[in-house]
């Protein structure tokens, strides 16, 4: 989950690997270098403060989403253990440089939600991406909050420059 636009969850620690200390990854982001390239990064446990930690190393699970990766001071097992379900955070003004078209997802943030039918029927108020990508989006007319999978076939249109994003929900979703 994205705080105040400060940080950007891009994985979350599922278990230890190893006696070594070694934590393994599920990815949240698209760019493999957060896992890969030794540097600052940032761990958080449920909502207490992100603290920081130096990532010393790691590399990809071949076929799957997951690395491997080792942290400056934590050497044994007991200690990676501890660390299972924390989020790995960066700061959210460390983001890559993108292509044109492209986006990160914080800048889905405030966005307007319109239908199909280009009728405006709330606003991206977060995003929800620890297990899967989900747009949480506050409806105008009675302020409920719903969750909405951020997938081609349901969010077919995203327009930054423009401020807004087109949904295709199936029915009954926006009702749950």
């Amino acid at each position: 989950m994205i705080k105040n636009n400060k940080w950007l969850v891009v994985g979350l620690i599922t278990s230890c690997h190893g006696i070594n200390g070694q934590v393994k990854v599920k990815s949240l982001s698209d760019f493999e270098e957060r896992f890969l390239i030794p540097g600052e990064r940032w761990l958080q446990k449920e909502k207490e403060s992100p603290i920081k930690i130096e990532l010393t190393s790691g590399y990809k699970q071949p076929g799957k989403k997951t690395f491997i990766i080792k942290f400056q001071g934590i050497s044994s097992r007991n200690h990676a253990e501890q660390l299972k379900k924390y989020k790995i955070l960066v700061k959210a003004d460390q983001l890559p440089k993108l292509n044109k078209e492209e986006f990160h997802l914080l800048e889905l943030v405030n966005l307007q939600v319109k239908t199909i039918e280009n009728k405006v029927i709330g606003k991206v108020i977060n995003l929800e991406n620890e297990k899967n990508n989900l747009l949480v989006i506050e409806l105008f007319n009675n302020h409920k909050k719903v969750l909405i999978p951020f997938v081609d076939e349901i969010v077919p249109l995203v327009d930054i420059k423009n401020n807004f994003l087109i949904i295709n929900p199936p029915k009954g979703l926006l009702e749950l």
